[in-house]
């Protein structure tokens, strides 16, 4: 099969474009520059330049980059990112990222998908927090919608990546599935990010109700290799550089990237209904035990406690005020302070059932996170709070 792949950058688009070249595929990635050289060495992929959505109106400088649709609870991640399609693709050399003069993007982005069998639509923007809502839909909600559209004109198979945070939240005591109703718990913090990839699987649903051949995949927290930037693994970075005694209070559901990538690519050669959704999710860890973990791979000392809501409460606040005094909102905001107090955990019973989803053992999934993070960022080999 011939494959448009967005996202190809970041960690899960990555890793599906591995998969795919394994099988023998032959895969385009949508990349929005010149990528760095060692995301796609030695890969023999065609690079396409071509913005995923086009500048939101009155924001002509936005510094809001699409990424890697990781479906990360508490911190930002990700960027998407091509090849002159008048240049063979070289294997371990994917080419300039140039494109003929005169080709708008619409146009470079409806040829790739006129002359692909289907496409993997791993590409977003990830911002937890209440501001770049506009940008967050223009790029998640118009982008998919052109993905989509694009897609149903020339009847090619869409494999969308959303994400557990636009189903139902579970609780300490719970599970969510894909059919438990979105008030579950008190529902979902309505940031940004929620907002919009919400958006995008409306989208893609409206497209199905005219015809389009598409099925919905969604991630959980996702870590392993090849994670460049890094998305996920940068909460594993971040223990890494101190102690960092208090854990955020709620969970998330631990899973590897290359078994999501893997469920990834069998959603799109199974033959299911048009507009089925899976979740793609695994070990339901309390962030405390997910951070004891990580902390144990990167030679810290683990968390002493989970936060509690007066902490949680505070650091929303001085989170908030930071983004009133300066105009620019950080990871620790109210929303995201708000989201890492719930449980994202999850049931991906219906994946295993009907794409034979699985999952590995989360020892390995840490395992290899940590030896990624470790070799690709060279951590130092001492600290006094280790």
């Amino acid at each position: 099969m011939r494959v448009l792949v967005t996202g190809g950058t970041g960690l899960l688009g990555n890793n599906i474009i591995r998969q795919l070249l394994a099988d023998g595929d032959q895969v385009v990635a949508l990349v929005r520059g010149e990528p760095e050289p060692e995301v796609f060495a030695d890969l023999d992929v065609e690079l396409l330049r071509a913005e995923l959505a086009p500048t939101p109106p009155g924001n002509p400088e936005s510094t809001q980059k699409p990424g890697d649709a990781d479906a990360a609870d508490v911190s930002e991640q990700g960027k998407p990112a091509f090849r002159d399609q008048t240049n063979p693709p070289i294997a371990g050399n994917p080419g300039t990222g140039n494109r003929v003069d005169g080709d708008s993007d619409v146009d470079v982005l409806e040829a790739a998908i006129a002359g692909c069998d289907a496409v993997i639509h791993a590409a977003a923007m990830i911002h937890l927090g209440w501001k770049h809502l506009e940008e967050s839909m223009w790029i998640n909600r118009e982008g998919t919608r052109r993905i989509a559209q694009a897609c149903l004109r020339h009847r090619s198979k869409l494999v969308h990546v959303g994400t557990v945070n636009t189903l139902a939240v579970g609780s300490r005591r719970t599970v969510a599935d894909e059919t438990t109703p979105l008030e579950h718990a008190g529902g979902q913090i309505p940031c940004s990010y929620v907002q919009s990839k919400r958006a995008s699987v409306e989208v893609v649903l409206e497209a199905v109700s005219q015809g389009l051949n598409a099925v919905i995949v969604h991630p959980g927290f996702m870590l392993g290799p090849f994670d460049w930037k890094p998305s996920s693994g940068r909460m594993m970075l971040e223990l890494s550089r101190g102690w960092k005694p208090v854990s955020p209070s709620g969970g998330c559901s631990l899973c590897d990237v290359r078994d999501v990538a893997a469920a990834t690519i069998a959603a799109m050669r199974t033959d299911v209904d048009s507009g089925r959704q899976y979740i793609l999710a695994g070990h339901n860890l309390t962030y405390q035990q997910l951070w004891t973990e990580m902390a144990r791979r990167v030679g810290r000392r683990p968390p002493i406690r989970a936060a509690g809501p007066g902490m949680q409460y505070l650091a929303g606040l001085a989170g908030d005020g930071w983004t009133w005094l300066t105009g620019s909102e950080k990871d620790v905001n109210s929303a995201g302070v708000a989201m890492s107090a719930q449980y994202h955990w999850y049931d991906s019973k219906r994946a295993m059932q009907e794409i034979g989803y699985q999952i590995r053992s989360a020892e390995t999934t840490l395992d290899d996170a940590g030896q990624w993070i470790r070799e690709r960022f060279v951590l130092p080999e001492d600290g006094s709070d280790r």
